[in-house]
């Protein structure tokens, strides 16, 4: 299959994934609380390939990757008309997971979680959907914050402790 991280490469480099982020960017350019952007994305791919290991879920760290790139890359259609950013996640990266070589399993698996990402009844699955999951929710550094006091979120939401 080539270099290990081919597909993770592949899929920042895909003229979608471009289009969407950019797209995210320009939505958020004014936005003070939390973003959606590459720190984040990464945030969430990072924290899930430590619990992964932490949990000895032993799952593909290409699923991870792409699970948590492709995550929000929807979320720019929630800015323009509402729509689920989790469903709407889910065409842009089936496109784009089809182009940077994922088996129809391996997609399956990832739009799964994609589109779960945001159900709190998966929260403790020990599979990639409770995984995402997890990560999205610990990636949120709310207990510094600089507007954390002026966020609409449940404090129950906020990310007001380290987990780990």
């Amino acid at each position: 299959m080539g270099n290990f991280y081919d597909r993770r490469n592949l899929i920042l480099c895909h003229p979608l994934f471009q289009k969407s982020y950019k797209k995210i960017v320009h939505y958020e350019k004014d936005r003070s609380f939390c973003r959606h952007d590459m720190t984040h994305f990464l945030d969430v791919a990072r924290i899930a390939m430590i619990l992964n290991n932490k949990e000895q879920l032993q799952i593909n760290e290409d699923l991870i990757y792409a699970a948590a790139l492709l995550h929000d890359i929807g979320r720019h259609k929630q800015y323009k008309n509402g729509e689920d950013h989790a469903a709407a996640s889910v065409p842009i990266a089936e496109c784009i997971m089809r182009d940077c070589s994922f088996s129809d399993e391996e997609t399956e698996s990832i739009i799964k979680a994609i589109s779960m990402h945001r159900n709190e009844e998966i929260k403790e699955q020990a599979d990639l959907c409770g995984l995402l999951y997890r990560a999205d929710k610990m990636s949120r550094s709310c207990f510094c914050c600089k507007v954390n006091a002026k966020c609409s979120w449940p404090e129950e939401k906020k990310g007001n402790k380290l987990i780990y």
